[in-house]
């Protein structure tokens, strides 16, 4: 029997499904039991970053947007609520659905709420910040935006584990990393750029020539130097895949060559993201396959 909470959980599958990603999203490659969890997730995170991104909405909207949103987590996460509360603003159709699951996600898995607070934060910090000054600056955000996601994919797991939290921490702020750098050309023409300017004065990386689409010398050298501090942090968080169990061990280490695919695409494209932005495809799933195949735990 399908109950309203199972239709809850198919819309939120739904949205995971309909956006593209170069990392997997509740794929099969997940234990079933997680899937709804994870993609409960991942519509809270989606909706709430197309609130921060799309459209021609004014700061004061898009903020406005995003604390209502806040509001309809705080509300969903206590076991009386009966759903997303009156918010006064018009909030997307799918927001019921989103927020039962996430309410019930949030109990059965017992996840710290203060996780989806610290996305929402990043998110609003997009609204508001459009330039970050030092790697520090750069890595708080990550630290926000994007470990969360590890941590609550481990809680839903099951772990508890200060350990495996490190590792996925690097893992994810590196994955974050190299999408920044992957969408460099896309996020100066919305007028943001993570790259930390302290570096790029060092480098003579002038940013009328991001505005050119140029990948200058400069501009390579402040993109050498960042893909090897993300390629450290890979580094860093490799052993968060091994230290799983289970189907969960093959998602992550899909995700983890994932991402160092992308990578090293863009090192060898020269950081040209100007002429030819790096994703992943069909084409790469085999080789893939082969790496997670044949990886060797440390």
């Amino acid at each position: 029997m399908v109950t309203s909470l199972d239709a809850a959980y198919e819309t939120c599958a739904r949205l995971a499904r309909e956006h593209y990603e170069n990392f997997p999203v509740a794929s099969w490659l997940l234990p079933r039991a997680m899937r709804p969890h994870v993609a409960a997730v991942y519509a809270f995170a989606r909706v709430a970053d197309d609130f921060a991104d799309e459209g021609d909405r004014p700061q004061s909207e898009r903020l406005a947007y995003l604390n209502a949103w806040r509001d309809c987590l705080h509300g969903c996460a206590r076991t009386d609520a009966a759903g997303p509360q009156d918010t006064g603003v018009s909030l997307p159709p799918a927001t019921p659905d989103i927020f039962s699951a996430v309410g019930a996600t949030i109990r059965t898995c017992r996840l710290p709420v203060s996780l989806f607070d610290d996305l929402l934060s990043a998110f609003q910090q997009d609204v508001t910040t459009t330039r970050y000054e030092t790697w520090d600056e750069v890595l708080d955000y990550c630290r926000r935006s994007a470990n969360p996601v590890g941590r609550l994919v481990l809680g839903i797991a099951g772990y508890r584990d200060a350990a495996l939290d490190r590792q996925s921490d690097a893992m994810c702020t590196a994955l974050q990393l190299t999408n920044f750098w992957q969408d460099l050309g896309r996020d100066w023409r919305k007028g943001r750029l993570y790259v930390p300017m302290d570096e790029c004065r060092r480098a003579g990386a002038d940013t009328s020539d991001l505005e050119a689409g140029r990948m200058t010398p400069a501009w390579r050298h402040v993109m050498e130097q960042a893909a090897a501090r993300t390629e450290g942090l890979f580094e860093q968080g490799r052993d968060v895949c091994d230290a799983v169990a289970g189907r969960l061990k093959w998602e992550l280490r899909f995700t983890w060559l994932g991402g160092r695919r992308i990578l090293a695409r863009l090192e060898q494209a020269g950081y040209d993201v100007f002429s030819r932005r790096p994703v992943l495809g069909a084409a790469d799933v085999p080789a893939l396959l082969w790496q997670a195949m044949t990886w060797r735990e440390r």
